[in-house]
């Protein structure tokens, strides 16, 4: 059994993605290739914006956002306390400090009240300027942005949505990738919508944002890539991973985003009075999956109950181990609220994440749970 069966996805879409990435090959256009304008087209077209740019990577789609924004010295970004690294070093990366907040307990994500606590602590301490905020879209489901939008516009901060994981899920029928100022995403092969290599894409309704954005991505270009008017960075898409992707598009809308869902809704059935936290869906809200993460309960031994469900074949992964404000990298470089990240650091003592995907079979996802009731 594999943790996210990508094998499986390339067996279900051979014909298409074999041949996108032979035309693109045959066509000699390794950079910037026709491919790579039809994605971001594609791409803008069903996020529901008015520019999406590619580019290398989800890490660099941050910071480019925070480029165009110019944010830097003195800055204060406000970041949950519970995501991936980049999330937070893209603010160091920039030169401005990062602030880290707690997060909700059952959604894993960005916890309003606790993020309105952080504006005023660091608007009270002085010394810094709060410019943004970073909401993570974790594990697929979107952050609550219709409580975040409303403190984003009372202190006038930007919002930078985080979609790396989050990509095809919605609130409604708004798409995330649509709910920031500007919003980014990763295509990291294991993504919701993964190409073979790394990729990324920002996504805003902003011209001059985009244009900047565009600009900071290819050594700072202006009307041509030897006229150069700003300090940029190396940070494209290649054509073969836009090729990829187109491929893999029409099925990720299609049918994916649905069979991720039935096979979320199988594991809630199967492990239902398991004594496992479930992750938890609001009303409203559309997940893309890009984990299945529960909550062990108290006491449990997480490390034991890994190598027991290894032993029987079932690989599971843990989204993570440590919280942003105990990574040595942010240690005397960024803030945390009096009132601490309790959540979060609880969260990553017990959390674990289950084989997931839109081609986890109904059978492997039964023998999941039932050996996870049975290991428990």
């Amino acid at each position: 059994m594999q943790f996210r069966d990508l094998g499986a996805q390339y067996r279900s879409l051979q014909p298409q993605i074999d041949k996108a990435i032979a035309d693109a090959v045959a066509e000699g256009h390794y950079i910037s290739g026709p491919q790579v304008k039809e994605l971001e087209e594609r791409l803008a077209s069903y996020v529901g914006v008015k520019h999406c740019i590619t580019c290398a990577n989800g890490t660099d789609a941050l910071q480019l956002a925070l480029m165009a924004w110019g944010v830097g010295q003195g800055d204060a970004v406000f970041v949950p306390d519970f995501t991936f690294f980049s999330s937070g070093e893209v603010v160091s990366a920039v030169g401005a400090t990062p602030v880290f907040v707690d997060v909700d307990e059952r959604t894993f994500n960005l916890d309003p009240h606790k993020l309105e606590e952080a504006v005023k602590f660091v608007l009270d301490a002085g010394g810094l300027n709060p410019v943004a905020v970073v909401a993570v879209d974790l594990f697929g489901l979107p952050a609550d942005y219709p409580a975040i939008k409303p403190i984003c516009e009372k202190y006038g901060l930007k919002l930078l949505e985080d979609g790396a994981q989050g990509f095809g899920g919605a609130i409604g029928d708004q798409l995330v990738c649509s709910f920031g100022d500007i919003s980014t995403t990763s295509f990291f092969p294991a993504k919701p919508l993964g190409c073979y290599g790394d990729g990324g894409a920002v996504f805003t309704d902003d011209g001059e944002w985009a244009a900047l954005i565009r600009s900071y991505a290819v050594h700072g270009k202006g009307t041509f890539k030897y006229d150069n008017v700003r300090v940029g960075m190396n940070s494209r898409l290649d054509t073969i991973q836009a090729a990829v992707l187109l491929a893999k598009l029409d099925a990720f809308v299609g049918g994916e985003i649905a069979a991720v869902n039935e096979t979320a809704c199988r594991y809630d059935a199967a492990l239902a009075g398991s004594g496992l936290v479930l992750p938890l869906v609001p009303k409203g809200y559309t997940s893309s999956w890009a984990q299945y993460t529960v909550q062990l309960p108290t006491g449990a031994d997480r490390a034991a109950l890994q190598e027991a469900l290894k032993e029987q074949g079932v690989p599971t992964m843990v989204y993570y181990p440590k919280p942003m404000h105990e990574q040595k990298a942010f240690e005397g470089a960024c803030l945390v609220a009096p009132s601490g990240c309790q959540t979060a650091e609880r969260l990553c003592a017990t959390v674990l994440s289950l084989p997931m995907g839109p081609y986890v079979t109904e059978w492997d996802g039964q023998s999941v749970a039932r050996i996870l009731r049975e290991v428990l």
